[in-house]
Parts: C-alpha cells; structure tokens; sequence
C-alpha cells in the first residue's frame, strides 16, 4: 500500500489551514519527488535502449513538444524549434545544442533545415522514426497511466491536472529565475 493510500480516509477530505485535503506539505513533496525519480529512471532507461545520452532524450521531447499536436504527430514536425530555442529550454550553451543535434541527426531521429522565409533561420524537425520509438518504448508507462487515472473521478482529475499545470508552471519560471 503507498503512503498516499495509507493517508487516504472515506468521506470528504477534512479542512486544514483553509484548504480542502488531508496530504500536507512534506508527505506531498515526497510524492512528487518520487514521481519525478521514477519519471527520470524512465527516460534514463529509454536514453539507454535507444543509444542516445540522457540529454538528447530531453532534447527530442522539447523539439516534438514545438510541434502542433506534440509528441503524438506521426510525421515530421512542421513548424520545428531553433536551435537557439531549443538551448533556452534545456539550460544549454550553443555548443553543446549543436553537439546534440548532431548526434540526435546522425541516429536518424531529427533534421536541420533552412526556413522558407528566412533562409538564416535554423529549424529543426524530428522525424517518424523518432515518435514511433518512444511511443513504442513509453506504451507501458501510458498503459498503467491510464489504469490509475481510471479510478478517479472527473472532478479529481481536474484537481490534479490543475496541481500539476500550476506546479510545473512555477518550477519553470524559478528555473528561468536562475
């Protein structure tokens, strides 16, 4: 049983400081770090099996996520990112965006083009190849992902996904802070 159930109580959530709930601070930020752990171990597991370094993993995820309909399209991106983009995102100098684009390149995984309107402008795109495979190798993770969000309701959902959009919301505006 996890630490969320064992503090879990039929009825309705009893009032503490003003707020509806029973998990105080310490107990919920254990949770997230150990979400964030697992999640970590995951594409750590991914990097591996795929032949990339952990930092190309984020990479090709923040270049799917620039594309209209994220992660799940099936063709190349579009629009793409720049690579100076790109290095904003992930804390990166741009020597060391080149040298992950240049390993994600030659795995097969993205392309660097000239855009049509601005020939100095640099996007980059990733190809099928690249969806397919993290879909493939992350099916498990949205598999029991779906079988927990199944026990929830709708409106506990809606608690959640507000939690999780406003912390990370935070997180990466203290990261930008720095």
């Amino acid at each position: 049983m996890s630490e969320l159930e064992e503090l879990e109580e039929p009825g309705e959530p009893e009032e503490r400081d003003g707020r509806r709930g029973s998990v105080d601070g310490p107990v919920l930020g254990r949770l997230l770090q150990d979400l964030a752990s697992e999640m970590n171990l995951l594409g750590h597991g991914f990097a591996a099996a795929s032949g990339l370094h952990t930092t190309d993993v984020q990479a090709l995820l923040a270049i799917m996520r620039a594309v209209p309909g994220g992660a799940g399209h099936d063709g190349p991106s579009a629009g793409g990112i720049t690579p100076g983009r790109l290095g904003e995102e992930l804390g990166l100098s741009s020597g060391a965006v080149t040298a992950v684009l240049d390993r994600l390149e030659r795995a097969g995984h993205v392309r660097r083009t000239r855009d049509a309107a601005d020939r100095r402008l640099v996007l980059v795109h990733y190809l099928p190849g690249a969806g397919r495979m993290a879909a493939e190798w992350f099916a498990p993770v949205a598999r029991r992902t779906e079988a927990v969000r199944a026990g929830f309701t709708a409106a506990e959902l809606d608690a959640v996904a507000r939690f999780l959009g406003r912390i990370t919301g935070e997180l990466e505006d203290l990261r930008h802070s720095r």
